[in-house]
């Protein structure tokens, strides 16, 4: 099945559904830019006028802001966004030269989807670097967007950057320039926001990186090693490689990170490839000379200065000191697990179960599982609980979890798709307010229909257990209780499904 999705309710920001059928995933270039900058500062032998240049010259954001979450100790979340643009930061088409070597079209195709976000965890005690890549169609709650509860987690980008832009032209903004730049800052702040209410963790930094990183990267280090498990072809990509490893150009190195037909997991195969990509331009980078090359690095400083945007206040001289463990090959790389595919809207969508999700975090970033949640709500309301997401057991998890908050158990259903909402009878409006909140902020409404004392909860399509609530084992038959659903201890890694298991960035990892 194809499940290059098509962006709903994104014409504003994207081209037409027929060329984004079309658009090639120019992402592992991007990101592997962004690592690239950060694995230069970390070379021994670098003179710090070097070091001191590119922190100089770096495009920063304080999209990030200083309010959020942070990690504890010396350790580091970096959030890696490859962005699906091809223009640069005033808003201006990149030259056709340049398209024609990215095989990019005329420059209209492109919108401003996040095609790649990987959340980078560095601990502060110099152990194993682990990197989580998000499944870019994974269908997610979102906030702030008009007409939006929940959209694929790399629309949140280009959603909040038109909105923002309308927003402004209202107020009598004229500037291109002036509105490409807010408009691109409201995106990084959604993403960002987005992606640490899915993950349930703090992000520390992040570093954007455009659609010419790619061939820029590739051209400084003058070609790409990589290894597959299979020969392939095929002719939407125009990937054309024998199995094992073999050392691609730039225009050999965009087809190998853009194709997904013929794949076996299609998406998901191909975000294994962009970690591949990463882990093999590390690799070069240690192996080549390029620390004491000043022409190298030169020419990637230069690349970084182009292709990046950092967030503000990034001690970047400190962080090369903590990072240096990811010269040396100490990286894995995950991809996070899917519930399966779903049609939305007439688009394909990836269905998460969020626990599941968060668990696979806590266990790539070495973070402990949070305590059961402490009772402070004392209600009294009978909870009906209609389950429409079709998660077998679902309505008997948010039963159990909300029982000793002292809710009574009533009628558990499964119904048509619905929203998920939260109704009350007669004299059980705190009650309602009570669980709304309990379950992340579902909307409240009085219904005459429900009985005295009764609160109705409509789980919909995306639910999940606040993390807050504890794992209570949203998938566990009825009659199973919350704590026997997870067992005690440390959380066991999830069991590889579609998005496969672990890369190896030690080196040049062999991929599909």
């Amino acid at each position: 099945m194809d499940r290059e999705a098509r962006t709903v309710r994104t014409a504003p920001v994207s081209a037409a559904a027929a060329r984004r059928r079309r658009r090639p995933a120019w992402v592992a270039g991007r990101v592997a830019v962004g690592l690239a900058s950060l694995l230069v500062l970390t070379g021994t032998g670098v003179a710090s006028t070097m070091l001191t240049s590119l922190v100089d010259g770096l495009n920063t954001s304080d999209a990030l802001g200083t309010d959020g979450p942070k990690s504890t100790g010396q350790d580091q979340n970096i959030l890696l966004i490859g962005l699906d643009s091809r223009k640069d930061q005033d808003g201006n088409q990149l030259p056709k030269e340049i398209l024609d070597q990215l095989h990019a079209g005329d420059g209209t195709e492109g919108g401003y989807n996040t095609n790649t976000l990987i959340l980078m965890h560095i601990p502060g005690d110099g152990g194993k670097v682990s990197a989580v890549s998000i499944p870019r169609d994974d269908y997610v709650p979102v906030q702030g967007l008009p007409g939006y509860t929940h959209a694929k987690i790399k629309e949140a980008y280009g959603l909040a950057k038109f909105y923002a832009e309308q927003d402004l032209a209202k107020q009598g903004v004229t500037d291109k320039a002036e509105l490409e730049h807010k408009g691109r800052e409201a995106g990084r702040k959604k993403t960002l926001e987005t992606v640490r209410n899915f993950l349930d963790v703090p992000i520390d930094r992040f570093a954007e990186i455009n659609l010419a990183g790619f061939f820029d990267l590739a051209t400084a280090l003058g070609g790409i090693e990589v290894c597959l498990n299979h020969a392939v072809k095929d002719s939407y990509s125009g990937a054309d490689f024998p199995a094992g490893h073999q050392t691609l150009n730039g225009s050999q190195a965009l087809s190998f990170v853009r194709q997904r037909h013929g794949l076996d997991n299609g998406d998901l195969d191909r975000t294994h490839r962009q970690q591949a990509f990463i882990a093999s331009a590390a690799h070069k980078l240690r192996s080549a000379g390029t620390f004491t090359d000043l022409g190298k690095l030169q020419d990637l400083i230069d690349t970084a200065k182009k292709d990046v945007v950092i967030s503000a206040g990034w001690d970047i001289l400190s962080f090369a000191q903590q990072a240096k463990n990811l010269t040396g090959g100490n990286l894995e790389f995950t991809t996070l697990p899917i519930a399966g595919y779903e049609k939305v809207n007439g688009q394909d969508v990836n269905k998460v179960d969020t626990e599941q999700v968060r668990a696979a975090v806590r266990t790539a970033f070495g973070i402990a599982a949070p305590p059961p949640a402490t009772p402070q709500v004392k209600a009294s309301a009978t909870i009906d609980v209609r389950n429409t997401t079709g998660k077998t057991g679902l309505a008997a998890a948010v039963t159990q979890a909300l029982t000793p908050y002292g809710f009574r158990a009533g009628e558990r259903t499964t119904t048509a798709p619905a929203a998920s909402a939260v109704a009350y009878g007669a004299g059980a409006q705190d009650d309602a307010a009570a669980a709304a909140s309990l379950l992340g902020g579902l909307p409240v409404a009085a219904d005459s229909h429900l009985p005295k004392g009764h609160v109705r909860i409509t789980l919909g399509t995306g639910f999940a257990l606040p993390a807050t609530l504890g794992p209570h084992g949203a998938d566990a038959p009825s009659g199973v209780s919350a704590s026997a659903s997870t067992p005690a201890g440390p959380e066991p890694p999830p069991a590889a499904g579609p998005q496969g298991g672990t890369v190896d960035g030690s080196g040049v990892p062999c991929v599909n």
